[in-house]
């Protein structure tokens, strides 16, 4: 009986065995090449980014309604954070809904922020980095 990984997708372990049990017994030359993938890594700018989103609401992600626009003529408030940069902008929403939410984002925002330049690898380091630094403030799990 051969061996099926079912953990890839589209059922390629399977397809690989059934190839692997018609294939004829003849040596193939095979060469191995070792691909890594590059390292997620965020620039300084990125990581300040992140750190900054950590104090923001999740109210801040909203676009400002008319109310909030005059309220914030009148009185001085600071009514939106937005970043001016768009692929930063789109890093922000990210970090402060996984400050929040941990991995459940919405799907939209994950688009929007992989459209923005960044690589679900990076997506993964930066919820993960989160998690960790929450668990060193609190002491416990904030979400799995």
């Amino acid at each position: 009986m051969a061996f099926l990984a079912f953990n890839e997708p589209g059922m390629a372990g399977a397809a690989r065995a059934s190839l692997a049990a018609t294939a004829p017994a003849m040596p193939s030359p095979r060469v191995d090449v070792a691909v890594s993938a590059p390292a997620p890594a965020l620039t300084d700018l990125e990581r300040s980014v992140i750190a900054i989103a950590r104090h923001d609401r999740v109210s801040t992600l909203r676009t400002p309604g008319r109310v909030s626009r005059w309220l914030g003529v009148l009185f001085g408030l600071r009514v939106s954070p937005r970043l001016a940069d768009d692929r930063l902008e789109a890093l922000r929403r990210i970090a402060v809904l996984s400050w929040r939410h941990g991995y459940a984002v919405p799907a939209l925002e994950l688009r929007t922020f992989l459209a923005a330049g960044y690589s679900p690898a990076q997506y993964e380091m930066i919820v993960d980095t989160i998690n960790d630094a929450r668990i060193a403030r609190t002491g416990r799990v904030a979400f799995a």
